[in-house]
């Protein structure tokens, strides 16, 4: 009995140890950063006495970056949704379900407007350019757009395609049917480059997604294993995922 109770002592220590290593909050009080202090709320015991001090902190620190930010800030939305969460919360930590909720939630609104305005609430202008040039802000350096005809192809549909692909989305979006052959995905490219994400199934199976820059893209898929890949800014990314439900994929973000 003493030895299995030694065991599961060493086990604990060993988990305890492994987590401080991934993350070591033990300087958090002297953080002076928003996604830190945001990180630890998460993370954290709810019973951790450090989150009465950084909790109001990190909702000051929201507040001053709000008002000073640029009016073209992209994070200025992320730090306003975080800023009303945690008045209401203890942490900006969602589960999958409500994110999920959250993201259906506005899809629904996005492509109701656009039905009833009979076009697309985001205006696509395409380039004529043959060889676009776009920017890698990592490697601060112009690198050829080798999927722009591609891209502007898939952008450039008629307004009957539009509402159909739109009626598809929204019926996708209502369906709660755990049995349904189908399941919706939504990209949203953080990047500050046009990207096509590729997902690859089984056989023939093949989709195609054009993202705007600093936009976001939806599309219906049959469910399974598929091996999502795209050229984001010059940078290849490819992950395999298994379709099961709704997701939401985030590409191009710090």
């Amino acid at each position: 009995m003493k030895k299995v109770f030694l065991l599961l002592a060493c086990m604990f220590l060993f988990t305890v140890s492994a987590q401080k290593r991934g993350k070591d909050y033990s300087n958090i009080l002297k953080s002076n950063s928003i996604y830190e202090i945001n990180a630890f709320l998460r993370d954290a015991h709810p019973d951790d006495p450090r989150r009465s001090v950084l909790k109001p902190r990190v909702m000051e620190m929201m507040k001053e970056y709000i008002k000073n930010a640029h009016p073209a800030d992209q994070k200025v939305k992320d730090m306003q949704e975080m800023l009303a969460m945690l008045r209401r919360r203890p942490s900006t930590k969602i589960t999958f379900d409500e994110m999920n909720a959250i993201i259906k939630q506005k899809q629904i609104a996005k492509y109701k407007a656009e039905l009833a305005a009979k076009q697309p609430t985001t205006v696509y202008t395409p380039s004529t350019a043959q060889n676009t040039y776009v920017v890698n802000a990592t490697a601060n350096t112009a690198i050829p757009n080798t999927e722009a005809e591609e891209f502007n192809m898939l952008m450039a549909v008629s307004p009957v395609e539009h509402k159909n692909r739109t009626v598809k989305i929204l019926n996708s979006l209502f369906d709660n049917d755990p049995n349904a052959k189908e399941a919706i995905i939504l990209i949203q490219n953080k990047s500050d480059c046009n990207i096509i994400v590729r997902m690859e199934g089984v056989g023939t199976t093949k989709y195609r997604l054009a993202v705007p820059a600093h936009g976001e893209g939806s599309i219906v898929i049959e469910k399974g294993q598929y091996l999502f890949t795209s050229l984001v800014c010059g940078a290849q990314y490819a992950s395999q995922k298994t379709i099961e439900r709704a997701i939401m994929v985030a590409l191009g973000g710090q």
